[in-house]
């Protein structure tokens, strides 16, 4: 396939902001076609870092954390094409402090190690002697431990803002304070307990199990609520969504009894009003057999999607009139396979979900990998842009 990029960014805004616009008003035009990357994509690949820099400095360094972010915001407004704004941005750029998946274990005291070819990450502390020693001590204030790193590199990128920085001559619009969310109390459960022991503590130890499972649901809560607090955002917000890969894990009966009233806990602990509310999940990983129960019990109504995936059992088995469905082609295949092996998956599954529902999402499932050809990402989008439109 040979593949010529298109550069009318001006056209493709447009088209994009009609797209959008009507799936937003109930009544698309088109799939939307989006896609999701982060910054190890440019630290990961010498070919785009090339001036060498590991995780541990850009983790310490607010320059260097902004200039990545900048350039990662301008490779995908002019190299990665989906149904988001492309070319340069009007008022400048928008930045904010990466911890990658970091801001809740690190926050709990975990300890960051550094992967020489990978990101970091944290090692579970709850072992042996110590798996009860957060149970014994208040939670950590919003910007203890790893978080007083955050704070510090978030109140040197406004010091940058405020200086006139600039990247191709525009300045940075936004700094933003990202983690304000969570993956989700048993994933951070197994990551700070081990995963492998988590899980037979699931079985072997449940009322631990149950009691830590509390207690993590209840710092989720603290920590998000200081932060809003901080940022001045609304303490309670209308609609939730988070995620919780981990599940995946678990049978049904299993994530029905031991889970899901700590997933309910949390919403509730959240919003105004928990049966008015309007929520979302992203799960990665083999979880599909959990999304009707997690429709039906936790006002579920937009479910960010990873693989495996039967994407026509899935909007059959959910309502499809009402529900958002973001899914698509595996990020090992957009890593790996050629653009007409792309645009062929792309398709199947358009054609799995297009005759039932219109509340479709193209996306890769699940988050950018390095080296990831722009050719892969453009077939995909491509094909979306050909086939994709509804009578």
């Amino acid at each position: 396939m040979d593949i010529q990029f298109d550069k009318d960014y001006e056209k493709h805004n447009e088209e994009s902001k009609k797209v959008w616009e009507s799936y937003e008003k109930g009544k698309p035009i088109r799939m939307p076609c989006m896609v999701y990357g982060n910054n190890r994509i440019i630290l990961l690949d010498k070919k785009l870092n090339t001036n060498g820099y590991t995780f541990e400095q850009y983790f310490n360094d607010a320059k260097m954390m902004t200039d990545v972010y900048c350039q990662f915001e301008d490779m995908m407004r002019h190299e990665i094409y989906a149904d988001h704004e492309m070319g340069m941005p009007k008022d400048g750029w928008s930045v904010y402090v990466d911890r990658q998946n970091l801001h809740e274990t690190g926050w709990l005291g975990a300890k960051v190690q550094y992967a020489k070819n990978n990101v970091p990450f944290c090692e579970p502390f709850l072992l042996g002697d110590d798996k009860n020693i957060l149970f014994d001590k208040p939670f950590p204030g919003i910007f203890d431990n790893f978080e007083g790193r955050s704070l510090r590199l978030y109140n040197e990128m406004l010091e940058l803002q405020k200086s006139g920085y600039t990247y191709k001559g525009l300045p940075i619009k936004k700094v933003g304070f990202s983690g304000i969310g969570t993956d989700g109390p048993m994933t951070l459960a197994c990551m700070i307990r081990g995963t492998e022991n988590f899980c037979m503590d699931l079985i072997e130890d449940p009322d631990y199990a149950e009691e830590l499972m509390d207690y993590l649901v209840e710092a989720i809560i603290f920590r998000l609520k200081g932060l809003w607090k901080h940022f001045n955002f609304d303490t309670t917000v209308k609609n939730f969504g988070f995620a919780d890969d981990s599940i995946a894990l678990l049978s049904t009966d299993m994530y029905e009894e031991m889970i899901f009233p700590y997933h309910k806990k949390l919403i509730t602990g959240l919003v105004k009003d928990f049966d008015s509310s309007v929520n979302s999940i992203h799960l990665c990983g083999n979880a599909q057999r959990h999304f009707k129960f997690l429709q039906e019990n936790l006002h579920i109504h937009s479910f960010d999607t990873g693989y495996p995936v039967n994407f026509k059992k899935m909007v059959m088995d959910l309502n499809p009139n009402i529900v958002r469905i973001n899914g698509g082609v595996r990020c090992d295949d957009l890593m790996q396979k050629t653009p007409e092996e792309i645009a062929k998956e792309t398709k199947r599954i358009m054609d799995e979900v297009m005759p039932y529902t219109d509340r479709f999402v193209m996306r890769d499932a699940n988050n950018l990998s390095p080296f990831t050809p722009n050719e892969n990402i453009y077939a995909m989008y491509q094909t979306v842009r050909q086939y994709g439109w509804y009578n």
